[in-house]
């Protein structure tokens, strides 16, 4: 009833502000990809039903962040945790005294010029809690398009680099990954508190979209190399790490593409990048492609250097802040000490099978499909097996396995924070788990196993698996009828295409080194690494559903629109349904939804306070409040 009556105080403002917020959004969209007549990347329904769902879709999201931060202000009006440091530093700021700086505060200032720039243009007298608070509000939406723009350019690289036409209008996959990114529930509960995570997303996922803009058939301009830089080092002044994503991920995939693209010249030599679809390589093509880059890079440097200079640039100015600073760190740089920490390349997978669960369903209903069909011969030919089976092959599994249990072993790092704040959920993680028996600790090993192999599943664009049916002669075999006119399938369209191995490869180095060199394990985190690999996650069709070109090319799979898991009546109808629409990320919304709704109960409405051993109250007898 608190809730309900906090929701109607003010409902009118809060619901007309978030209905035209919504719709500029959503016209930003449309703008951003002018339709076209192109059913299967478009969203299914008319131009006005489209623009009516985006709207609804950016509102909802606004509407429930609003109300998320009009609970803490309620709630926890006064800063809490992290926020004792960086509200007093941005009302600072807000007052003009740019001078003034709390040592204890690691991160660049990038937070609060924004908050400078928020309060004029609002015409805020000050920057007070609520205030600065609603920035990441507003940023959480405004993530929510950027992801959906970027999902689609890189539907159009992979359309423009197949030969196809590159789809115009934003295609609902897309728009409902940017809407679930913005619903991740590490970036949705810090969307109420005054935290650097939800902004530092939001500039890295502008720098993003031009990079993604970049990657066309057209050389980018002067003038957007300068732009590339200035978005850099914005991102660079919200955090330090972000340099792994802007210039490694990002100038690394456009030094592959001046590669793939640069016409021969008489300085040039031609050398042919070994760079397949993710679910046709193996192992090996990983070390391929790697060194294929690597020597095409070094037979046309002038090429690459054409392409990359403003990423340089901005290692060069990152560089010179290290060296004045003394260090990455600014302010407490004791407790935040690099090192070499393997283990969180470990510990990623099972945070991803949390928060993915629904992605990776269709991975284990067709793992479990293959075990109970394991004594029917396979329908597909032996002939041309699988590259990707090379992933869990013996050998490979073995080294990885090795590997994992000598990181578990001699590289396991428990921070003083880890197991000093009970405050924090991985507190009681690593309590439960890591910390309990060493025996336990190198046990974990399996499920990081099995939560790998899911998450590369995925990423690779998981083919169905039909159960085998009994061969009978050719004779015997009804003539193939001509399936009736319909819409071209989302496993037909480039949202459902895998991405290659090289944005696969730079992600997983871009991963490693912003987490490796962390000693303190946080899902805060691993915030970008999830984004960028949710990105990549290509759309997935109901079984069945999939363009005979992709299903029933003489493997002997069936096309029966749905029916072959669940028969007739419900089955067909989630096929069709699944013709269009990616079931999993309906799912996905539900179950962010769910985290959300848990997480924020729990903060609210389970307050503690610490206690010494005698009982007494310590710490000022400040409310203490569980989060991420």
């Amino acid at each position: 009833m608190e809730t309900l009556r906090l929701l109607l105080n003010g409902m009118g403002n809060e619901v007309t502000k978030g209905l035209l917020l919504a719709f500029v959004l959503s016209r930003v969209l449309d703008r951003f990809s002018q339709k076209a007549p192109n059913p299967p990347a478009t969203l299914p329904s008319s131009s006005n039903r489209a623009t009516l769902v985006k709207t609804a879709g950016f509102f909802l999201v606004f509407q429930a962040a609003r109300v998320w931060l009009a609970l803490l202000d309620k709630h926890v009006p006064e800063p809490y945790l992290d926020e004792v440091f960086h509200i007093p530093q941005a009302t600072a700021y807000c007052e003009g005294r740019f001078q003034d700086w709390d040592d204890k505060i690691t991160t660049p200032p990038g937070l609060y010029l924004v908050s400078v720039v928020y309060s004029v243009i609002w015409q805020s007298s000050q920057c007070s809690t609520s205030t600065l608070r609603s920035i990441n509000t507003l940023a959480t939406v405004l993530i929510a398009l950027l992801a959906s723009q970027c999902r689609h350019l890189i539907e159009v690289r992979t359309a423009e680099r197949q030969g196809k036409q590159a789809p115009r209008a934003v295609s609902f996959y897309a728009y409902h990954t940017g809407i679930n990114i913005a619903l991740f529930p590490v970036i949705f509960f810090f969307s109420g508190l005054y935290y650097t995570d939800v902004l530092s997303t939001l500039a890295v996922l502008v720098a993003y979209r031009n990079h993604l803009l970049r990657l066309g058939p057209r050389a980018p301009a002067f003038t957007n190399d300068l732009w590339t830089v200035v978005l850099g080092v914005a991102a660079l002044l919200m955090r330090q790490t972000n340099v792994f994503w802007v210039v490694v991920y990002m100038g690394g995939l456009e030094a592959v593409h001046a590669l793939q693209t640069g016409k021969p010249g008489p300085l040039h030599v031609s050398v042919v990048l070994h760079d397949p679809l993710l679910h046709d390589a193996g192992p090996d093509d990983w070390l391929y492609c790697g060194f294929s880059v690597a020597l095409a890079a070094l037979h046309n440097p002038l090429r690459v250097l054409r392409q990359v200079w403003p990423h340089i640039t901005i290692v060069g100015l990152f560089g010179g802040f290290v060296a004045w600073n003394g260090g990455v760190v600014l302010g407490d740089k004791s407790n935040h000490v690099a090192t070499i920490h393997l283990a969180q390349m470990l510990y990623i997978w099972p945070l991803f099978a949390f928060f993915s669960a629904p992605l990776f369903l269709p991975s284990l209903i067709s793992a479990a499909s293959r075990l109970l069909h394991s004594h029917t011969p396979p329908a597909t030919s032996s002939a041309n097996p699988n590259p990707r089976s090379a992933l869990i092959n013996p050998a490979h599994a073995l080294l990885t396995l090795f590997l994992s249990l000598a990181v578990v072993q001699y590289n396991t790092i428990i921070h003083p924070f880890t197991v000093a704040d009970n405050r924090h959920y991985m507190f009681y993680i690593f309590r439960h788990t890591i910390r309990r028996s060493p025996a336990v600790r190198l046990a974990l090993v399996a499920p990081y196993t099995l939560c790998r192999w899911l998450a590369w599943d995925q990423l690779a664009g998981h083919h169905h698996h039909q159960p085998p049916r009994p061969s009978t002669p050719k004779a015997a075999q009804p003539a193939a009828q001509s399936p009736p006119a319909a819409d071209p399938p989302l496993s037909a369209s480039p949202s459902a295409t895998p991405p290659r191995v090289s944005p696969a490869l730079l992600w997983l180095v871009a991963t490693a080194l912003s987490l490796v060199t962390a000693p303190l394990v946080e899902p805060r985190y691993f915030i970008l690494p999830w984004v960028f690999y949710r990105l990549l996650v290509p759309a997935w069709s109901w079984p069945g559903s999939s363009s005979s070109s992709n299903n029933n090319n003489g493997n002997g799979t069936d096309n029966d629109n749905g029916k072959s898991l669940f028969g007739g009546g419900g089955g067909a109808w989630l096929g069709r349904v699944g013709r269009t629409i990616d079931l999993r990320l309906v799912l996905e919304t539900g179950w962010f939804v769910l985290v959300n709704a848990g997480t924020m109960y729990v903060f609210l409405s389970r307050p503690f306070y610490w206690r010494g051993a005698d009982g007494e109250v310590v710490d000022g007898g400040r409310v203490q409040r569980f989060m991420w």
